[in-house]
């Protein structure tokens, strides 16, 4: 593609955005449209908004015509992230009408197939690619009104009345202001006060949001607080059912800067648009004369990538980076109220984030387990840091999808949260039981006493809506407590058929688990026959948490090696040790420093980090492949949060290390 050549656009969701985003690309030097996509194509009247573009039977039909290079998706909320994904998969490149996805984590996961896909894909502020919020950004870093201090700025209109029938008012469109018209704002003030320190944006480090929720369920005004590392605070607000002033002020120790409707800049066919410098009780008043239509900067700036290879938009454009953050302050906005939508829940969540039924894949390795009757998947999947179903089943899904039936839950997790996210997951999917391998966990300190094993396993079943668990860990030791009685609660539950396979102990010692092998032989119960404690590359040298037990040493693989004992394996990664975090050189985090630091660790790292170099791989692959390559079963315990990470993790497994290469990488 070159410099000259037109980018050739399709329209998802013909709408009236998108029939303003086609009035930019009709005034756009490097775009034309080329067709729409309609669901109904013979809609009366259909096309007058669209002159010259070719109409087309269905969404599917355009992202398979040939003759689309880039799409533009228009349809409601709900519909942003499939069918971003979708044309991504098809080849295209995709600029997605804000906000490209309910969630930041459904963005990650747009942005990421983005990556995989080596297209182009953005986010559809229009605002942030118009001259006057570069002239803007100039203002600010001038230091024309002294120290920032403070930026108001609100997107609020009035609808009227409450229409249930409407997107807006509609809690399973993802209706609401904060979502349609919150971005805004939030997107302003994140720009303004990276400006200050001369980056493209800056994340806030607190987020404190109140709204009302109207009788549909969403938002109708919306009002935060945004605290940023640089001490600039931001308040904004949105609302649907409430006219706002719509004015951007930028609070300086001198002065302040005033725009009316920032995100219209001139106008939508050009004009002048003006910023207001009030300074010393005068009022200066800046004019920003502009003949282009409003959208065909962002139809230029989306082609101007296009045409160079650029994934995203380039500065003061908005990045993946600066989309997901926008995103994280809109979910901490609505987490403050109390807003889900009901496309979130697991009742109507059924399908994966590209629309289509979860279904079983094959290419991660499975092992058989003794004492398991189903074969596991090679790693077994941790969930503890989820903060709701929708965020998580983008994880489960793939991991699923991918091969992976072993998931590790625990009765503490997230005050048991997670044990009702897994719940809601392989029943909404519609996973056979029989193919899952389960983990619980329960005992866990202060409560860690055998008579507390059964009632918590009642909740634990009871959250993941089955009848059993196929391994059960006591997740902490109580010296205090005679080791019999763990084994005979353990074995009263093995009876029940709650437990069908297999129990154990995690942060168990050694000592402690051959006295409870010998109490099961001598008085006739089950034996426990798995552990979990943590094993990786590197050693840990003092607990992470208290009361935490590391199974990384000589004598401890010795023993692992004689039993034979399966240990499923938490931070068998080194919890970032293996990775950029870590160095001699760098002591900012605490818990690094504490649990790993050490000279055998840092030999280690050094020689993963020499075989990584010639594997072509990572360190952190390196360091997931060793725990894979034991002679003695360790099943790794992996905790990605996005889809990102989960891939790379499971990237790891076709590394194949040698015993030489597990001695020479142990020193």
């Amino acid at each position: 593609m070159t410099t000259e050549t037109p980018i050739r656009w399709g329209i998802i969701g013909p709408g009236r955005i998108a029939q303003t985003f086609a009035d930019g690309i009709a005034h756009s030097r490097s775009g034309k449209l080329v067709a729409i996509a309609s669901r109904n194509p013979d809609k009366p009247g259909l096309g007058d908004g669209f002159p010259g573009a070719r109409i087309v039977n269905g969404y599917e039909a355009l992202l398979a015509d040939k003759e689309i290079d880039a799409v533009y998706i228009a349809t409601p909320h709900t519909g942003h992230a499939e069918w971003a994904i979708k044309a991504i998969r098809a080849g295209k490149h995709v600029l997605v009408e804000k906000p490209i996805a309910l969630s930041a984590f459904d963005a990650e996961a747009i942005y990421y197939e983005a990556k995989k896909a080596g297209v182009f894909a953005g986010e559809a502020f229009m605002y942030r690619v118009h001259p006057q919020t570069a002239k803007l950004i100039e203002l600010v870093k001038s230091g024309v009104i002294g120290d920032l201090r403070i930026i108001r700025t609100s997107f609020g209109f009035n609808m009227g009345k409450v229409n249930p029938e409407h997107r807006l008012f509609a809690n399973d469109m993802a209706g609401g202001g904060i979502l349609d018209v919150g971005g805004y704002p939030v997107s302003m003030a994140r720009l303004i006060a990276g400006a200050v320190d001369g980056k493209p944006f800056l994340d806030p480090e607190k987020v404190s949001g109140v709204g009302h929720l109207g009788q549909t369920g969403v938002d109708e005004w919306a009002s935060a607080v945004l605290k940023f590392p640089n001490n600039v605070i931001a308040e904004v607000s949105c609302s649907i059912m409430a006219n706002q002033d719509n004015t951007l002020r930028i609070i300086g120790s001198d002065g302040r800067i005033e725009v009316k409707d920032f995100w219209f800049a001139s106008g939508h066919k050009g004009g002048v648009g003006k910023i207001e410098v009030i300074k010393g009780g005068e009022t200066q008043t800046i004019e920003v004369k502009e003949e282009r239509w409003l959208y065909s900067f962002e139809v230029d700036a989306a082609g101007d990538a296009i045409r160079v290879g650029q994934k995203e938009f380039a500065y003061p454009g908005i990045s993946w980076a600066d989309s997901i953050g926008n995103l994280k302050v809109l979910d901490q906005w609505r987490a403050s109220i109390g807003l889900e939508y009901g496309v979130e829940k697991a009742a109507k969540r059924t399908k994966n984030i590209a629309g289509a039924t979860v279904t079983k894949g094959n290419s991660i390795p499975k092992r058989s387990i003794p004492g398991i009757s189903k074969p596991a998947s090679l790693v077994t999947l941790g969930f503890e840091f989820f903060p709701n179903f929708a965020a998580a089943s983008l994880t489960l899904d793939a991991f699923y999808e991918a091969g992976g039936n072993a998931f590790d839950t625990a009765y503490v997790y997230g005050g048991g949260k997670t044990e009702s996210i897994f719940g809601d997951w392989h029943t909404s999917r519609n996973v056979p039981r029989e193919e899952i391998v389960l983990i619980g966990k329960g005992a866990h300190s202060p409560l860690c006493y055998p008579d507390v094993i059964a009632k918590q396993l009642d909740q634990s079943l009871n959250r993941l809506k089955t009848d059993y668990v196929d391994i059960y860990f006591m997740h902490r030791d109580n010296t205090d407590v005679p080791v019999g009685e763990f084994v005979d609660a353990m074995d009263a539950e093995v009876k029940a058929g709650r437990i069908r396979g297999i129990f154990g102990g995690s942060n168990w010692t050694r000592a402690r688990f051959d006295e409870a092998i010998a109490y099961a032989q001598k008085n006739g119960k089950t034996a426990p026959a798995a552990l979990s404690n943590n094993f990786s590359l590197a050693e840990m040298l003092d607990p992470i948490w208290a009361g935490c037990v590391a199974a990384s040493d000589d004598e401890w693989k010795a023993w692992l090696n004689a039993k034979q004992i399966p240990n499923f394996a938490w931070s068998s990664q080194g919890r970032g040790f293996f990775t950029d975090r870590a160095g001699r050189d760098k002591r900012d985090d605490e818990e690094l420093v504490r649990v790993w630091y050490s000279d055998r660790n840092f030999g280690r790292r050094d020689r993963a980090i020499e075989l990584a170099q010639k594997l072509g791989r990572s360190p952190i692959h390196i360091a997931l492949a060793y725990v894979v390559a034991q002679p003695f079963p360790v099943i790794p315990l992996i905790g990605p949060r996005t889809v990102a990470e989960l891939e790379d993790s499971l990237s790891a497994l076709d590394i194949k290390l040698t015993p030489e290469q597990v001695k020479w990488l142990e020193g």
